[in-house]
């Protein structure tokens, strides 16, 4: 989760600003509510580490906005306010397939301090705030990346277009140029995030009037736009392929600058598409809240003025609650209201990219009304559990087998084909599930049989006394479909067939096969068909179904898996088990 790191006195420069005089140390040790964690504090310094689903808490100016309605009972502001500009950016339809999604904006007189350390201080946290957005927002500037200008240093109007490796320019923090190639090679933040640009052979830069760039996103800005401490007037720009991280991103920006007293100003942006628009849009979002959603999920009623007062805490405004008239006729969907009921229609800062569902407006109101009044409540959808018809066949199984002294173990259900078929003599039974990356040999292909899976068991384990008694209840993978199997190895002296025998018979006796005892066959297995000795296997068949194989390991298998010791073993099919042997309780 990222840290946010800011000085006592950036904090009170913007509360002052807003008539507000509150101490930091009187609310940062509520700040866990709104999803922040103080981890320090001292006379000079906060620290606080911020969870990554509210990114409008990343900087000094954003957290102070978010704060004071939720402790200082202040009026919310969910819009972002704006003044129309005459700046224009035109985005090349070149940048399609490049980097789609292009804002900015133009911010004004902003207030960066009027001492060297409070400016120096500015610039560390814009910095900071940048590289916290690219974090949260960006997912490494993947999906949005921001650039921040000095604009006093551009010549407007701007544009967006992709040039070639060999185009250069001076970028920031080098004296001489370098190619788009070289950057990408050599410039320590090329190096770092060249590979968002891996396989382009055009690349995105920002140009101004003059022919300058301004910006090479994702990448790097041009060095004659770097802001310095005496800069006033900026100009950011976001790009990236996520629509609601870029414009995130920008507001939130733009939304530090206004808490230190600039003003946002809008360009005149032409999209790819041609169509002119002025760029942020400030005005909040318009949700919708189903009541019936709101009162279930947190098990009482609400009045209008409770949910207001609780999202006016979270930064937004509730507008009204009406009667829903466009919805579906009956409601089918947990988060919808159908034709009437009723629903609150709230109004949520845009730069609140966290909020993707009705669900999430839930949680507003609830960390706004506060989680120790919501009151106590019994669920009112009480339903008795009902194990499902298989899992009652599991049991039996387990407790015949844990009653004949086995103990239950679950291996990997990973696999390769030498143990699966090779070393076991096995024959496929339909296609085999293969893996398509797998990490190492010995894990290629979903298992189709279990006892291989209980042999390597066995070998991880030989240092150990005998004997070893195991089984697993498990599922394999035949013909791309799951299918569940019990089987059983015991690594002993003296058993033998007959105590694979012994423990066969008891299984179908605990699953009531007595009362089918005519229909239940053992019949010898062919030598060299599967992992049996000679003479020492059998196939079990209930009403002429063969079910599961038994036998007595042949010592040249066993070998192959590094076993030297007598080994008995069996492997049922669990569903032909539950289709042919009935229930003798039910």
């Amino acid at each position: 989760m990222p840290t946010v790191n800011f000085k006592h006195e950036v904090l009170r420069h913007v509360q002052l600003r807003h008539d507000t005089t509150h101490d930091p140390e009187a609310w940062v040790e509520r700040l866990s509510l709104i999803g922040c964690c103080v981890e320090g504090s001292d006379d000079e310094e906060v620290e606080i580490e911020v969870f990554p689903d509210r990114p409008d808490l990343l900087s000094a100016e954003t957290m102070a906005h978010a704060v004071r309605p939720f402790l200082h009972g202040a009026t919310a502001e969910p819009s972002l306010a704006t003044v129309e500009g005459t700046i224009a950016m035109t985005v090349d339809p070149s940048l399609e397939d490049v980097r789609p999604v292009i804002y900015g904006a133009v911010v004004r007189g902003v207030d960066t301090g009027h001492t060297a350390e409070a400016r120096d201080l500015f610039i560390q946290g814009l910095m900071d705030h940048q590289e916290k957005l690219h974090f949260a927002l960006g997912r490494g500037r993947k999906r949005s990346s921001v650039g921040v200008h000095d604009l006093t240093t551009l010549h407007p109007p701007f544009r967006v277009v992709t040039v070639p490796a060999n185009y250069d320019f001076i970028p920031l923090a080098m004296e001489e140029p370098m190619s788009i190639e070289q950057i990408l090679k050599k410039h320590p933040k090329g190096v770092d995030y060249a590979h968002l640009l891996e396989g382009f052979e055009k690349f995105p830069v920002i140009l101004d009037a003059a022919g300058d760039v301004l910006s090479f996103p994702p990448i790097i800005n041009g060095a004659h736009t770097t802001v310095t401490d005496s800069t006033t007037d900026f100009f950011i720009d976001v790009t990236g392929w996520d629509e609601r991280a870029c414009e995130a991103s920008l507001l939130l920006v733009c939304l530090s600058f206004a808490a230190r007293g600039g003003t946002v100003e809008t360009i005149r942006l032409t999209g790819l598409d041609g169509v002119e628009r002025n760029c942020p849009d400030g005005s909040p979002k318009t949700h919708r809240l189903p009541k019936s959603l709101l009162d279930e999920v947190l098990g009482r009623e609400f009045s209008d003025a409770e949910v207001g007062a609780a999202l006016n805490r979270m930064g937004g405004r509730l507008l009204r609650r009406r009667v829903v008239t466009d919805g579906p006729r009956v409601r089918d969907r947990w988060a919808e209201a159908a034709v009437g009921e009723d629903e609150y229609l709230i109004e949520m800062p845009r730069w609140r990219a966290d909020i993707l569902h009705p669900v999430d407006l839930v949680e507003e109101v609830a960390i706004g009304i506060g989680y120790e009044d919501l009151g106590v409540a019994t669920s009112n959808q009480s339903s008795a559990g009902v194990a499902l018809p298989k899992m009652t066949l599991h049991r039996r199984i387990r407790e015949s087998m844990q009653g004949q002294g086995l103990q239950q173990i679950q291996s990997l259900s990973l696999s390769n084909e030498s143990d699966q078929f090779d070393k076991m003599r096995n024959v496929k039974c339909g296609a085999v599930t293969r893996l398509h990356n797998p990490i190492t040999i010995d894990h290629t292909i979903l298992r189709q049989r279990l006892l291989p899976s209980l042999l390597r068991l066995l070998a991880a384990n030989r240092h150990h006394e005998l004997p070893q008694r195991v089984y697993e209840l498990g599922t394999v993978v035949r013909d791309n479909h799951n299918r569940e199997r019990v089987c059983w190895v015991c690594a002993e002296v003296g058993s033998g067939f007959t105590g694979a025998k012994g423990i066969a018979q008891a299984l179908l006796r605990d699953l009531g096969a007595e009362a089918l005892s005519s229909e239940v066959e053992f019949s010898p297995i062919p030598e060299g068909e599967g992992p049996w000795l000679a003479g020492r296997g059998a196939s079990i068949s209930v009403a002429g179904e063969i079910v599961g194989t038994i036998g007595e390991i042949d010592p040249a298998v066993g070998e192959s898996f590094e076993l030297r010791v007598p080994i008995q073993a069996g492997e049922f099919d669990i569903e032909a088990l539950g289709r042919l042997i009935p229930d003798p309780v039910l």
